[in-house]
């Protein structure tokens, strides 16, 4: 029986895939480096943590000290290009509504920093709501690896066989996966067929989607 619901945050909380685009635009543009395409970015950006697609990007396994410059800079563009432009997939904050007074016990993991994290969710005013709150800084391995979720598991006191995910991404719905964990696939940015096979898949947050979960 599922019991915990655990979040990922772009593209499953807040669709902020096309602002994180104009950041890296406007990071590679300063750099005078080629603009990526949006092919590219889906199989090299969405769902990838920074020291991955910076090290991609630039051709190079980037170091601690670089990633941090380089991280720095991106998510501050990210933050000022979406500070003003912060809203929820449809129907989400009425599902968070529902998932509260049906007592699920609620995380967020996600692979972006923890500024981003602590923007969004307080832009929403939210926050309070999830007992656990994971972002990049919290995990050694990111996503496809597990450790997020196994941790969020562990914070929320649930078995990861009563836990439930919503991910976007390939390298989110294989760690779901990987963690012994339901899947709901959110198709944000992707096909169900760029995906693993998850559970269920939504474009959105239905009204009637308590009870698809409940029959998980």
């Amino acid at each position: 029986m599922i019991d915990t619901i655990v979040f990922d945050m772009d593209g499953v909380i807040c669709h902020t895939n096309p602002y994180h685009v104009k950041a890296f635009d406007e990071f590679f543009k300063r750099r005078s480096l080629p603009v990526p395409s949006e092919s590219s970015y889906l199989k090299h950006m969405y769902g990838k943590s920074n020291k991955y697609i910076f090290s991609h990007y630039l051709g190079y396994p980037v170091n601690q000290e670089e990633l941090t410059e380089f991280e720095q800079e991106k998510e501050l563009l990210f933050r000022e290009i979406y500070a003003d432009k912060v809203e929820t997939i449809t129907g989400y904050m009425s599902f968070l509504e529902e998932l509260l007074a049906a007592d699920y016990k609620l995380g967020v993991a996600t692979s972006a920093p923890i500024a981003n994290m602590d923007l969004i969710l307080n832009k929403l005013g939210i926050k309070g709501h999830f007992s656990s709150t994971l972002a990049s800084e919290d995990v050694t391995a990111h996503k496809p690896d597990p450790q997020v979720y196994l941790k969020s598991a562990k914070n929320l006191t649930s078995d990861p066989s009563t836990c439930l995910v919503f991910e976007d991404s390939n390298s989110g719905a294989t760690a779901g996966l990987a963690a012994g964990m339901k899947v709901i696939g959110v198709l944000s940015s992707h096909t169900p067929e760029e995906l693993p096979d998850c559970h269920d898949y939504i474009d959105y947050y239905k009204n009637d989607l308590l009870s698809t979960l409940r029959k998980l």
